[in-house]
């Protein structure tokens, strides 16, 4: 005959109870690896995941490695300044983002299409643990592989760098002081000053001149340009690739985040995944670029990318794709401005949210 244990007894634990932790709405490890091992086992995810982040710009350097070591006169180093400045800002944050939403898109809502929800909610685990546990499940994916694009555009951006700055035929020393660098443009007056790296107009809002400057107006248009040529090197810093690396971070988490919370509230991943991606293609460079009268402030907050913009490195040059600075010199000028505190809230407000909504629609949603 078999017995049934008395509810209470000494030794066993109800479902759902705080002894066994099914009821707990923290994520325990062993949930966090099967969330992760979910989706690393989707292989065509992981390909185009890492095709985008990994692979565009590592197939563009290799081609520019290429086309250096069979004809270096044509074409110049593979690495530099310039290179890493472009990939960064036109490449792997636009196809990170991307990469990143769609990620969080699948783990938001990848029981549903695969008719695992119910057989989940069964076990007795909270909803909003299984829901929160797919953010790290996410991020541990994400995070390493940007890592590893980005270490990959470093590495050749630093050691196949050009050894000097040619402008015009003219190799220009980097790294000089104000005065040093008014002298050297004193002595180079047949260089128009006008057409290097330069922030501001003509003096005088003077047509470009061309004919050689005097040595005196050659100073000038040294002081006025200094702020773009000291953020001009061969190879990018360390410092720039550490704050680089980090800002890229940042967005690749918002956009998981994101992209998880949004697909959870809407129940499907193909919809949330093309309307982001007709965001980031087509209305983010228009909400950046232009400032909504009477609408700044719903601006500041429906627009992530104004508040990541602020922590954006300044010699990047280059944001979102867009040039707004000649020649490396962040101009943010046609951004909406707003303090860091302000872009601070505005990026945690984003992560609370979507995570908030996300966890709403599981713990309501109909097993």
């Amino acid at each position: 005959m078999v017995t049934v244990p008395a509810v209470g007894t000494p030794g066993v634990a109800k479902v759902g109870s705080g002894q066994d932790g099914r009821g707990s709405w923290i994520p325990s490890r062993p949930m966090i690896a099967a969330r992760f091992m979910e989706l690393r086992k989707r292989r065509a995810l992981m390909i185009t995941l890492i095709a985008l982040t990994i692979g565009l710009p590592t197939l563009f350097l290799v081609i520019r490695l290429l086309m250096h070591t069979f004809d270096p006169r044509t074409f110049g180093p593979a690495g530099g300044f310039d290179v890493f400045t472009s990939l960064i800002a036109g490449v792997l944050y636009i196809f990170g983002f991307i990469a990143a939403m769609t990620l969080g898109a699948t783990a938001g809502c990848s029981d549903l299409a695969d008719g695992m929800f119910t057989q989940q909610v069964v076990t007795g685990r909270s909803r909003v643990a299984l829901y929160l546990a797919r953010i790290p499940a996410a991020l541990a994916i994400i995070i390493p592989m940007v890592a590893v694009a980005f270490t990959i555009i470093c590495a050749v951006c630093v050691f196949s760098a050009p050894s000097s700055f040619d402008f015009q035929g003219t190799t220009v020393p980097l790294g000089l002081s104000l005065q040093r660098y008014e002298a050297w443009a004193a002595d180079h007056p047949n260089l128009i000053i006008c057409d290097f790296p330069y922030n501001g107009p003509c003096p005088e809002n003077e047509a470009e001149p061309n004919t050689p400057l005097s040595r005196a107006l050659a100073q000038r248009q040294a002081e006025q340009n200094y702020p773009t040529y000291a953020v001009t090197y061969n190879s990018p810093s360390y410092s720039l690739m550490v704050r680089a690396g980090l800002w890229l971070e940042l967005e690749v988490i918002i956009a998981c985040v994101f992209g998880l919370g949004f697909a959870s509230l809407m129940g499907q991943r193909m919809v949330p995944i093309i309307l982001m991606i007709v965001y980031q293609i087509i209305f983010r460079p228009f909400l950046l670029s232009t400032k909504v009268l009477h609408l700044i402030n719903l601006q500041r907050l429906l627009v992530i990318e104004l508040a990541v913009a602020h922590f954006e490195p300044a010699g990047i040059g280059i944001n979102y794709g867009i040039v707004n600075g000649p020649a490396g010199l962040r101009d943010s000028s046609y951004l909406v401005p707003e303090s860091t505190v302000i872009a601070i809230a505005v990026i945690a407000a984003w992560l609370v949210v979507w995570t908030v909504l996300g966890t709403w629609r599981m713990a309501t949603r109909d097993a």
